[in-house]
This record gives structure tokens, C-alpha cells and sequence, in this order.
């Protein structure tokens, strides 16, 4: 084992040096000899990019290099990927320079840093040369055909984005994290238990945050990618798998529809199944998503309501316009419990985008203010969500509406409570 440390850490060592000569004679060479000394082994290489930092698929830096130095260069000029007046600021560097700050953000690194440093002062050292080039800059314009970039569009590359999709991991399963409790919390009392019983995995929800627990799901057996309906992330809370701490999910309930269509969006971008633009989602959701420890309990519901998926709305009063908010500020939904006649259960609170609510919840925790508020419930009495698990609950499951003055106090012992008996239609 020493011999072979002893041996990598030598090859580092050589290798740097020769990025470092290679940086020392970078301006005694032509723009021709740099791509084809520096650029030409990186479109040549079989081994990935930095663009995987970023990426989950169809981007490598391999992509936007042709066969000649004078191609290359009025493709990557056409393309806005290089600036003639400050090469230094080119686009096509400043995404090479990006899976640094993913890195910095405590993600895994996927190339090493020696690998980013020789692609960023390759492409470097031959930009500088080239634009200095007024043969070069002022060569005619490739048809689009012949540009190199990847095979697919603009759109479908930035959907594909790692940021773009821990957003949407936030708003959805990071947001409805709050239905499997402590147990999966990692660090806590509950959850030091289950380990030494289930193991590692029980602690899927990262005590760093989103993206430590995006990044640990998609490296784990939690997450199915061939069959995204059977991953254990979805059967276990359904109750499919035995699970310890019993069903939180029920099929096309809100934290169902919040983790499968995470995990089947994750699994269609890895597997490339989005061709073009016009393949991607539709169903953009134009609000932000927050976990929530507020309760809220339905007492006196209605036998025929028993055993019934319940969904509830809360709108806050617009005090400027004296009317309801239109968007809910928060929703939750869970079976009736028939023999208790209540249904009770916590908030994941909604803030529009660009919203004065949004930032003040990004900036700190989450919660509503004491005051009025109008709740809307929604029973699913024909089982439609259980037939099609993307259904929401709309005007033909409505059962009325119930104005109430709440505080809005965080936890189990706390919950602000409504009586069915005042509901008006």
C-alpha cells in the first residue's frame, strides 16, 4: 500500500510539472501548435470532463472542439463561448471554472482538481493566442450544422443542470420531509437507534442540508433509476416494503407526488429521455416550497369522509386588497381517521416566487403569524388520486370552506385546530 501511495503521489507531481511547463512555453507556441499540444488530448481523452460537475448528461468539454484549431475557434466565437476583447472572461472558461464552487459547496468531486486546472489553462493559453489571430477573428461564419456543441438543444443542457435540479429537490422532497419525522434525521436520538439496527441508509436526510441529502440519494439503493415506481424511497413510506415507522405515504397524496416525480424527472435526465425542448415538464410550478412543524387538526369530520384522502388549503387575508389570497400559503393533506372522526397533520408552507414571503422565509425559518385565515378542504371520496397518482384534488372534491383565527404555534402538543361542523360551502 505504501509503495502504490508513494507511486500516485509521484505521478501528481510529474503530472503538475508538465502542466506548469506546458504554461511556461504556452506563449512561445502558435495557436495551432497550443490546440494541438493542449486541446487535442482532452478531445481525445475517454475519461470525463469537468462539465460532469455540473452535468448529469449530454455536456463534455469534448463536444465544442473540431479537428482544426480555425474551426474550433470560429465555432466557439459564433457560439458566444469566446470573447475577442477579453479572452480572459470567455464563457467557454467560466464553465469550465463552475464545478469548482459545486465543490466548495461540499459536493463530491467527480475530477480532480489537477484534471479543471490543465482543461482551464489549456483552453486559456489557446484563446489568448487565437483572438491575437485577425485572420481567425475575422474568418467567416460556420453554418449551424457545423458548429461543435452538444447534440442536445440549449434548453434540455440547462434542465439538465445539477443546480436546476437540486432546486426542484428542494421543492419537492426536501420540502415534504417533514412526513418522515426524526426517524430519518441524521444525528438525532431516533434515528442513532434505527442505525444500529437498518444501517447507514436510515440516515438519508443529511444534517448539512438539501444538497448533502440530494447527493447521498442519488449515490444510495433508495433510489431506483430503471424503475424510478419501485424505488425503496416511494415503497417504504407506502407501506409496499415493511417499514418501521408505518405508511406516510398514501399513492397520489401530496408527499407521493412530491418524491416520484422528483425521482422519475432525476432518473429521465440521467437516462437522456429528454430529446428536445419540447419534451421537458410543463407543470412548472410558479411557488416555493417550505417544511414545516405546524399542525393542524380537523376534528367532527364526517363518516362518509372516513378512511378518505383529505386535503386542506390555507389562504391568508389580504389585508391591502380585503379579500383571500387566491394561492394558498399552505397545504397538507392526509387520510381520515374514521374512527376518531378528525384528521390532523403538518404544513408544508407555499410563498410565490419573487414574493416579499419568499425571501423572508429563505433568510430564516419558515411560519405563518398569528391571525385570520380561510381553510378549503378537498375530499377524494371516488378515489381519484389512487387511479392516477399525478391527479390533483380540484372543484369536484371540494367539501367547504371555514374561516378561523389561528396562531400558528410549531409542534405535535400545538396544533391549531377547526371544527368540520363549521363548514360552508
Amino acid at each position: 500500500m505504501y509503495h502504490l501511495i508513494l507511486r500516485v503521489s509521484l505521478l501528481a507531481v510529474l503530472f503538475m510539472r508538465l502542466v506548469d511547463s506546458s504554461a511556461m512555453a504556452a506563449d512561445e507556441l502558435t495557436p495551432k501548435q497550443l490546440f494541438e499540444k493542449r486541446l487535442m488530448p482532452i478531445f481525445k481523452s475517454p475519461n470525463p470532463s469537468s462539465c460532469v460537475e455540473c452535468h448529469f448528461s449530454n455536456v463534455e468539454l469534448k463536444q465544442y472542439i473540431l479537428p482544426s484549431h480555425e474551426q474550433t475557434f470560429v465555432s466557439l466565437r459564433d457560439q458566444g463561448l469566446i470573447d475577442l476583447e477579453k479572452p480572459e472572461e470567455s464563457k467557454i472558461l467560466k464553465f469550465i471554472k463552475m464545478g469548482e464552487e459545486a465543490q466548495n459547496r461540499g459536493g463530491r468531486a467527480l475530477v480532480s482538481p489537477e484534471v479543471r486546472r490543465a482543461e482551464y489553462e489549456a483552453f486559456s493559453a489557446w484563446i489568448k493566442a487565437s483572438v491575437g489571430d485577425q485572420q481567425l477573428r475575422e474568418a467567416p461564419k460556420l453554418k449551424t450544422t457545423e458548429l461543435a456543441r452538444p447534440k442536445r438543444p440549449v434548453e434540455v443542457i440547462r434542465y439538465g443542470r445539477k443546480d436546476r435540479l437540486l432546486d426542484a429537490f428542494e421543492n419537492s422532497i426536501w420540502a415534504e420531509r417533514h412526513r418522515c419525522m426524526s426517524c430519518h434525521v441524521e444525528g438525532t436520538p431516533e434515528n442513532k437507534k434505527f442505525i444500529g439496527e437498518f444501517g447507514e441508509q436510515v440516515a438519508w436526510i443529511k444534517a448539512d442540508g438539501a444538497e448533502a441529502t440530494m447527493r447521498y440519494l442519488m449515490s444510495s439503493k433508495l433510489i431506483d433509476l430503471k424503475n424510478p415506481e419501485k424505488s425503496a424511497l416511494l415503497l417504504k413510506p407506502l407501506g409496499v416494503i415493511e417499514h418501521k415507522g408505518g405508511k406516510k405515504f398514501l399513492p397520489g397524496d401530496l408527499g407521493y407526488k412530491a418524491f416520484r416525480g422528483w425521482i422519475e424527472d432525476y432518473a429521465r435526465i440521467v437516462k437522456d429521455q429528454y430529446p428536445t425542448a419540447a419534451s421537458l415538464p410543463k407543470d412548472f410550478d410558479e411557488t416555493e416550497r417550505f417544511t414545516s412543524g405546524i399542525w393542524l387538526k380537523i376534528t367532527n369530520t364526517p363518516p362518509t369522509w372516513g378512511d378518505r384522502l383529505l386535503q386542506a388549503e390555507v389562504h391568508a387575508w389580504d389585508a391591502e386588497k380585503k379579500a383571500w389570497e387566491t394561492v394558498p400559503v399552505a397545504v397538507s393533506d392526509r387520510l381520515v381517521n374514521a374512527n376518531g372522526k378528525l384528521w390532523q397533520h403538518t404544513l408544508t408552507l407555499i410563498a410565490a416566487n419573487d414574493s416579499p414571503r419568499l425571501a423572508q422565509w429563505t433568510q430564516g425559518q419558515a411560519s405563518l403569524p398569528s391571525g385570520k385565515y380561510l381553510i378549503k378542504l378537498y375530499v377524494d371520496m371516488k378515489g381519484k388520486v389512487v387511479r392516477d397518482w399525478k391527479a390533483p384534488l380540484g372543484a369536484g372534491e371540494y367539501v367547504g370552506q371555514i374561516e378561523t383565527e389561528a396562531a400558528w404555534r410549531t409542534g405535535y402538543g400545538s396544533m391549531s385546530t377547526v371544527d368540520a361542523n363549521g363548514l360552508k360551502k
